[in-house]
């Protein structure tokens, strides 16, 4: 999701809440500790240089449970982060801590903000020689395989 959808989507809300995708809330006394721009330059392995970048919001757990952060509040530190940092309309990467610290997609239910389990995945496929998808085997070439029923290997 995206900064402007991010706002759009605060300016109609009474609360700011999220909710991981396994519906675990993340709890309603969070602070947003960070909002940043996460630029990344690599090569993947297919020897491509790539670059991305994506807007960070970091999540805590504060145990603070005076305060709850309202969505004024939230838009005020985008709108200062955006004039601050010169930050563009980019998707939105969250922060947060479980076990260790999650990277999580963004989105949003029409309740709740939802963060959204990330993958890991190979950019190169076609470099890799990595097949798209299932592939199709015949049951014919399965006849030829080294083991078979009366084979006594099974």
């Amino acid at each position: 999701m995206k900064l402007s959808k991010v706002k759009e989507i605060l300016s109609t809300l009474n609360n700011v809440e999220f909710q991981l995708e396994n519906g675990k809330f993340v709890p309603e006394h969070f602070h947003v500790t960070e909002i940043g721009i996460i630029t990344k330059r690599f090569i993947d392995c297919g020897g491509n240089i790539r670059n991305e970048k994506v807007i960070n919001f970091q999540l805590w757990d504060a145990n603070d449970y005076e305060h709850r952060l309202k969505p004024a509040k939230l838009l005020n530190i985008i709108s200062l982060c955006e004039n601050k940092l010169d930050i563009e309309d980019s998707e939105i990467e969250v922060e947060y801590q479980s076990e260790t610290i999650g990277k999580y997609d963004l989105d949003f239910n029409g309740n709740n903000f939802v963060l959204k389990n990330k993958q890991t995945a190979c950019l190169a496929n076609e470099a890799c020689g990595i097949p798209e998808g299932k592939q199709n085997l015949k049951l014919s070439d399965l006849n030829n395989a080294c083991c078979s029923p009366d084979s006594g290997c099974c």
